[in-house]
């Protein structure tokens, strides 16, 4: 069993920060693909890149199970100083990414087919997102696989790694994106096929940046790799993150659906207000991901002592950034309303419901810091049940209150929803600690 490295401010720090700009990156890419379209003079070209991208995100976005499994379990088998696992865990996770995208890649007629019959567009638009899907669904194994990839680099605090691959996909899709589409004039299908080389080339920059993992024959002992009682339990893992990653999904897309039924302004407030919130999930990650490594490899050294320590201390600093954004959000967010909206009557509702996102912040970090908690502590289990447990209380929250009250009905079971996550998870923190107890 590995010692235990100290436990440091500087660590801390050392992990989160690469996380925080990676992903500041990534509005970035998204205004620049946007901007590139739009310079061809049609609306068509704009929704179509934007049609395409969400149906291939939202599908991406479940496979977050593999990122998230991958760093609890790889971090649990670095505290333990089970390198030989650790290796194993990520051929596992890039076996299960490549098959995934390669399922993506066979099945693209039904799920665009369905993509289409959930979301439906104009006969142009529906032509053009269709021309995009084609070219992007190739990147699907690649995409998926980073995944696994991207959770190795975390649980092993290689998140320069991180940031070095996030910068060079998104720095190379944005060069390609100006080349291909302004200057070659190949229009919505040059973003496509620019987004695709950066995702093929990223995964081949991801496993140099892992190869670490690579550098001994662990990673290719295939009786370790396809053991059953290991692929049970990253199985266990993974299902349990999956269906806790649909529930809060689903809970995402009822906040902006049932904002759809208020009307344009009101929808159109609570999609900038949104974006706020994207801010404040960015910031707080860098702090969540490193709880997930610090707390992951504690559990692997069985160190009760170290991982509570990691899980205070990791929480303080996100605390610090939390604050920080709800103070940004209200002493700047009127200011950064008026430049994202027009309209007079959008900029007063969305000022209206700031107060929301400001308490948000705030009091949606102990659900940020407590996932990371229990995913480096492979706690999965208990995230699958409280999670689905607190979306039913928001989904019977807004049924009852919202046809009364309206979007401060909506707004505040929002709110209910991350303090639920919060509570629930915080009692049920004392098992963790006495299952690392009782395996010490």
């Amino acid at each position: 069993m590995a010692k235990p490295q100290p436990l440091t401010d500087r660590r801390i720090l050392k992990i989160a920060v690469p996380i925080v700009l990676a992903n500041l990156t990534v509005p970035i890419l998204g205004a620049v693909d946007t901007g590139v379209v739009g310079q061809m003079g049609a609306a068509a070209p704009i929704g179509a890149v934007g049609l395409g991208a969400i149906i291939l995100a939202s599908i991406y976005w479940i496979f977050g199970f593999l990122r998230m499994g991958t760093t609890g379990l790889v971090a649990q088998a670095t505290g333990a100083g089970d390198l030989a696992e650790s290796g194993a865990i990520l051929t596992r996770g890039i076996m299960i990414g490549l098959a995934a995208g390669a399922v993506m890649v066979l099945g693209q007629v039904l799920i665009t087919h369905a993509a289409f019959r959930i979301a439906p567009a104009s006969a142009e638009v529906e032509g053009l997102a269709r021309d995009y899907l084609r070219i992007r669904i190739w990147g699907a194994p690649a995409t998926i696989a980073l995944y696994a990839v991207n959770g190795w680099l975390i649980a092993t605090e290689r998140t320069r790694g991180v940031l070095v691959l996030q910068l060079w996909m998104n720095g190379l899709n944005i060069a390609l994106d100006l080349w291909f589409v302004l200057g070659l004039g190949w229009g919505v299908q040059g973003v496509a096929v620019a987004t695709l080389i950066a995702e093929v080339t990223g995964l081949a920059l991801g496993l140099w940046l892992c190869r670490a993992a690579f550098s001994g024959a662990q990673w290719r002992d295939w009786p370790r790799v396809f053991d059953r009682v290991r692929l049970k339990r990253m199985w266990s893992v993974n299902s349990d993150i999956m269906l806790r990653t649909i529930a809060l999904q689903g809970a995402m897309t009822g906040f902006l659906f049932t904002s759809a039924g208020f009307g344009d302004v009101e929808l159109a407030a609570n999609q900038i207000l949104w974006q706020f919130l994207m801010l404040t999930a960015y910031a707080l990650d860098g702090f969540a991901f490193a709880a997930e490594a610090l707390v992951g490899q504690a559990v692997g050294a069985r160190s009760v002592g170290l991982m509570r320590r990691a899980s205070i201390r990791a929480s303080i600093w996100a605390f610090g950034a939390a604050v920080v954004m709800a103070l940004g959000f209200w002493g700047f967010g009127p200011w950064v309303i008026d430049l994202m909206a027009t309209d007079t009557d959008v900029r007063a509702a969305a000022r209206a419901y700031l107060p929301y996102v400001v308490v948000l912040s705030v009091v949606g970090l102990a659900a940020y810091m407590l996932d990371g908690i229990f995913i480096g502590a492979t706690g999965t289990r208990e995230m699958r049940n409280t999670v689905i447990l607190a979306v039913a209380i928001y989904g019977l929250v807004i049924w009852l209150s919202v046809p009364i009250f309206g979007n401060h009905a909506l707004w505040m079971a929002l709110i209910l929803l991350n303090v639920l996550r919060g509570v629930f998870l915080g009692a049920l923190y004392p098992r963790l600690e006495r299952r690392v107890e009782v395996q010490g």
